[in-house]
């Protein structure tokens, strides 16, 4: 793509600019500004709707007492039990145990503080799982927002 026709759309992350290769007049390869386009929106609110269909399942399966909250929090950081059992510290084999109802409520925080740190929460939202995705929330807020 020409640097001249690198799209300069207002996108999602409003305010940002992202940075994209194009070619200059030489025909080399130069990094430009842009202010976003529409396509890579697309994209992005398919992602994030893809996310969101996870978190209300996830939710559901929660509430029916078959896995623990922290299977909410590792889906909203689109983490599986292996890349949370890296970013926390907690084998691997014990992630997987924690996901468990049983075991997950007899955690005290001391063993909870690793996930508590990673996500920045506190030990009533690490417990808890929202009615509604907290990304849809969002979405949904920026939607009235913008009516």
């Amino acid at each position: 793509m020409k640097k001249e026709d690198v799209p300069q759309q207002p996108d999602l992350s409003e305010g940002c600019k992202v940075i994209n290769y194009a070619t200059d007049e030489s025909g080399r390869y130069t990094l430009t500004q842009s202010a976003g386009w529409e396509v890579k929106d697309v994209a992005l609110q398919q992602a994030w709707d893809a996310i969101d269909e996870q978190l209300k399942e996830i939710i559901t399966v929660i509430k029916a007492g078959e896995k623990s909250p922290l299977a909410y929090h590792m889906i909203k950081n689109q983490m599986d039990p292996a890349l949370l059992a890296q970013y926390s510290g907690i084998a691997r084999w014990q992630v997987k145990r924690h996901l468990k109802p049983r075991v997950f409520n007899r955690l005290d925080t001391a063993a909870l503080s690793p996930y508590l740190e990673l996500f920045n929460l506190t030990i009533d939202q690490l417990r808890s799982v929202p009615e509604i995705p907290d990304t849809l929330r969002a979405n949904l807020n920026k939607v009235e927002v913008e009516q």
